[in-house]
C-alpha cells in the first residue's frame, strides 16, 4: 500500500536487521503489548534474526511487513496462516513508532495484512490486545475487529490481560467509515 508519504511492503529475506531493529524497538516502546518480552528477544544471534526473516519472507503462509513514513521504517506486523486453520489469518508484533502514530500507519498495515489474508482464502483474522491499550484497542475497532473469546493473561504469571479479537474478511474495511 502507498500514499503520498507511507508506503507498505513485505520485508525483503534480507533485511534481518531492519526487522530485528524495529522488533526490539517495538519491545523497548510497548513492553506491554507484546507476548514476548525486550529481554528475551534481545540477546538472539544475528543468525536467529537472519533465519527468522528469511523463512517468514520466502514463506506463502506468512506475511512480515514493514511501513515506511517519508522514506523512515516505522511500524511492521507480521501475519500468518496456518495450515490446520486456513481459513484464520493471525496478525502478531504489530507496532508503529512513536512519532509516526497518528498518520495512519497502524491502519495501512492492517489493511495490507487484512488484503493479503483475504487473497490467501482465509474468511477472518484474529489478533490479541492488551485490554488496557486504548489506542490499539480503538485502531482494531475502527478497522472492523470484536472481541472474541475472553481475555487471557498476556504472559504467564501476569496480571496484564489480552483480550482476542477477530474481523471477518468478507468485506473490504478501508471503505468503513472512522468514528
Amino acid at each position: 500500500m502507498t500514499g503520498s508519504a507511507l508506503v507498505v511492503r513485505r520485508f525483503l529475506p534480507g533485511e534481518w536487521s531492519l526487522y530485528r531493529d524495529l522488533r526490539l524497538r517495538s519491545l523497548q516502546d510497548s513492553p506491554d503489548a507484546f507476548g514476548s518480552t525486550y529481554a528475551l528477544e534481545c540477546d538472539r544471534a544475528d543468525g536467529d534474526w537472519a533465519e527468522r526473516l528469511a523463512r517468514g519472507a520466502s514463506a506463502v503462509d506468512e506475511l512480515p511487513l514493514v511501513a515506511e513514513w517519508k522514506g523512515e521504517p516505522s511500524g511492521l506486523a507480521w501475519a500468518r496462516i496456518d495450515a490446520t486453520t486456513p481459513e484464520v489469518a493471525h496478525l502478531y508484533q504489530m507496532w508503529v513508532a512513536p512519532e509516526c502514530r497518528r498518520n495512519g500507519i497502524g491502519r495501512a498495515l492492517l489493511d495490507a495484512a487484512a488484503s493479503w489474508s483475504r487473497s490467501m482464502g482465509a474468511e477472518r483474522i484474529e489478533l490479541d490486545v492488551t485490554c488496557s491499550n486504548e489506542p490499539a484497542v480503538r485502531l482494531y475497532e475502527e478497522a472492523g475487529f470484536v472481541a472474541h473469546g475472553e481475555s487471557t493473561p498476556l504472559r504467564l504469571g501476569e496480571t496484564l490481560r489480552a483480550q482476542p479479537m477477530c474481523r471477518s474478511l468478507g468485506e473490504d474495511s478501508s471503505s468503513r467509515p472512522t468514528t
